[in-house]
């Protein structure tokens, strides 16, 4: 192997895979600040709730390093970290700030994704049923971070260059989260999308009311435009 391949190997390595580390632990540490988080919210909305309608449930549950998950009365909301670290999509307008013109290294990020069910759902292991990704939270070695997601949530946590990420910021995340959730409600499926049904979806249903269910059942996400790209 020449000098000149393994000094081009050891440049890499000392600068994308330190940073990569860095990347990790920077999210890592911001995911745990959000489960902290999730929990406080749940006890303030429920507070706030008090005892009006004790059919009216929440919840946090703490699932580990990487997976945290709320119940907010009818919608579970699910914030997932990857564990593995990404680059801003080359056709991304955030290459074209000098933040990252400067400095490529400055693209390279910790996601993590959140995710809306319906709480039935979960509660009733509907395998089929459709969940939405309604927001993912990006940020890098130096706490810069941007969120992209559906409408409040890909317009406030935009600006990438000057937006560092702490425990107010995610708790306004969170917060806006729960809000556009609240607020994304439950579709009828086209007629023509349900008129037929097997057998075995009926014994299925028999059991635990087993039909595909979702918020955009027969939609696709991505046709309400509203994504920060």
């Amino acid at each position: 192997m020449s000098k000149e391949a393994t000094d081009l190997m050891m440049k890499l390595i000392t600068e994308r895979s330190v940073v990569k580390q860095d990347v990790y632990k920077r999210t890592y540490a911001a995911f745990q600040e959000l489960k902290s988080i999730l929990s406080e919210v749940v006890e303030e909305v429920q507070d706030a709730f008090g005892d009006q309608d004790e059919r009216v449930q929440f919840y946090f549950k703490d699932k580990g390093d990487y997976e945290a998950e709320v119940k907010i009365a009818g919608d579970v909301l699910i914030f997932y970290m990857h564990t593995n670290v990404f680059q801003f999509d080359k056709s991304n307008s955030v290459w074209k700030t000098s933040y990252l013109q400067q400095n490529e290294l400055n693209g390279y990020v910790g996601v993590i994704n959140i995710y809306n069910f319906l709480a039935d759902s979960i509660k009733y292991q509907r395998m089929q049923d459709a969940g939405y990704m309604i927001g993912r939270i990006f940020i890098n070695h130096e706490d810069h971070f941007l969120v992209q997601g559906k409408r409040q949530l890909g317009y406030l946590f935009n600006d990438f260059v000057n937006g560092k990420i702490d425990r107010a910021t995610l708790k306004e995340v969170v917060q806006s989260s729960i809000i556009y959730t609240l607020g994304f409600d439950l579709y009828a499926p086209p007629y023509q999308a349900v008129q037929q049904v097997t057998v075995g979806q009926i014994e299925a249903m028999s059991s635990h009311l087993k039909i595909a269910t979702g918020k955009r059942l027969g939609f696709k996400f991505a046709s309400e435009q509203d994504i920060i790209e």
